[in-house]
């Protein structure tokens, strides 16, 4: 049968023609590309706006930046994710904090985020990063109203979770990443996501000034709209100032103010930016991916839904709990998980059948790093639990009814 990975990109003829195309235009980056996989992903979406970066860890660190964070203050998220979630508030100065999981659904517990945020001191926060796992949406709408009784902004990390949603108490489907209950939220382009472009990430948002604050940072703080240059245009030109000693202020010599009469070649760096732009030919790729995005979910809730049926009366099989109505409408099922006591026996027996289960994730506060700032063992119970039970099995739009069924065989005959 061949080996079966937990995840992987689906290339077609489609992408491969659209990507030759692009090798063959003017521009390999900072083309055309760029903004119409941002406006296209952006419509799909649900938000405003959308900004392309170069992977999914970008577009965290990117925006934590943009929303602010003090030295010292502190960001939520939970201890099941990628590092990358965690890291990004590290990156931008913060100290990061977590809350554990809810074990039924293993998404961040709300109840915990807003008994921590009762006891702490006022600017102790400053916002909370709620992830997405597996593709199962968190409340938001919730999550905003506690945040917003503390001042806090929120940061969605919807990588799992493009095409996913809940359905708020309005009854309205409330999209993972339109930021109706978020500041912004980011995506990831890695092969195993739902939309491959080798690497690159995506942060949406529906306010414009953020959106340019991001554009200007992921562009080594470089910018060339006119209408915001701090120098004058005599600057611009390579002289024709003169300071004044005695306050030290610059006196312009030329009366000349027009934003067209700056030079073509000139820009002004403002802030201390990065190189994380995100190149036409990935953008590219993803555009071509995007157009079947809706049918790759349909093809995930249905290998889900085969999983659930196989599994539904295996009492040493814990699933993940998600409503009929989320598993046929609302779940994006980048992972499926599935909890046993005997994990490791499992996953050496799989790999020895040539499917290569993963584990999602190690908690992020026992991984070395994060112990030097004293979390350890026993912090977050829950999540603790859930990682020595947790293992995620084949999922992906290409994995076929038989692939998926010998999958199944071989995960019965280790835990029944």
């Amino acid at each position: 049968m061949g080996p079966i990975p937990y995840g992987t990109q689906h290339i077609t003829d489609k992408d491969i023609e659209a990507v030759t195309e692009v090798l063959r235009a003017d521009y390999l980056t900072q083309g055309p590309q760029i903004p119409q996989f941002e406006e296209a992903f952006a419509d799909y979406i649900g938000s405003d706006y959308a900004v392309a970066v170069s992977n999914g860890t970008a577009a965290l660190h990117l925006s934590v930046l943009a929303l602010g964070v003090e030295p010292g203050q502190k960001v939520i998220t939970t201890p099941i994710t990628f590092a990358a979630s965690a890291n990004c508030v590290k990156y931008a100065g913060g100290e990061v904090d977590f809350v554990d999981i809810d074990l039924d659904t293993f998404l961040i517990d709300l109840d915990l985020v807003e008994e921590k945020l009762v006891n702490a001191k006022p600017d102790d926060y400053a916002g909370i990063i709620p992830v997405d796992f597996t593709g199962l949406a968190v409340d938001t709408e919730r999550l905003q109203a506690i945040a917003d009784k503390y001042d806090l902004w929120i940061l969605e990390d919807a990588c799992h979770a493009p095409g996913g949603s809940f359905e708020d108490s309005q009854r309205e489907n409330v999209y993972c990443g339109d930021c109706q209950y978020a500041d912004a939220s980011i995506f990831s382009f890695h092969p195993v996501k739902h939309i491959a472009a080798g690497e690159g990430g995506m942060i949406t948002t529906n306010d414009k000034d953020f959106k340019k604050k991001l554009e200007v940072l992921r562009t080594h703080g470089i910018t060339k709209e006119t209408n915001i240059f701090k120098n004058s245009v005599a600057v611009a030109l390579g002289g024709n100032n003169t300071i004044d000693g005695a306050e030290g202020k610059q006196k312009k010599t030329t009366q000349r103010s027009p934003s067209t009469e700056y030079p073509g070649w000139y820009y002004e760096m403002q802030e201390l930016g990065y190189n994380y732009r995100l190149t036409d030919i990935q953008c590219t790729l993803g555009l071509s991916q995007l157009q079947r995005a809706d049918q790759g979910l349909q093809k995930r809730r249905g290998i889900a839904r085969r999983y659930d049926e196989a599994f539904k009366n295996i009492g040493e099989i814990i699933t993940q709990n998600v409503s009929p109505e989320d598993q046929e409408n609302h779940h994006a099922y980048h992972l499926y998980v599935i909890q046993v006591e005997n994990r490791k026996e499992l996953y050496n027996y799989l790999r020895e059948q040539e499917i290569y289960s993963q584990i999602h994730y190690i908690p992020v506060h026992l991984l070395p790093y994060y112990q030097q700032f004293g979390w350890e063992k026993g912090n977050f119970p829950k999540a603790e639990e859930y990682y020595e039970r947790c293992i995620s099995l084949p999922m992906y739009p290409t994995l076929s009814d038989d692939q998926q069924e010998f999958v199944i065989e071989k995960v019965l005959e280790i835990v029944t």
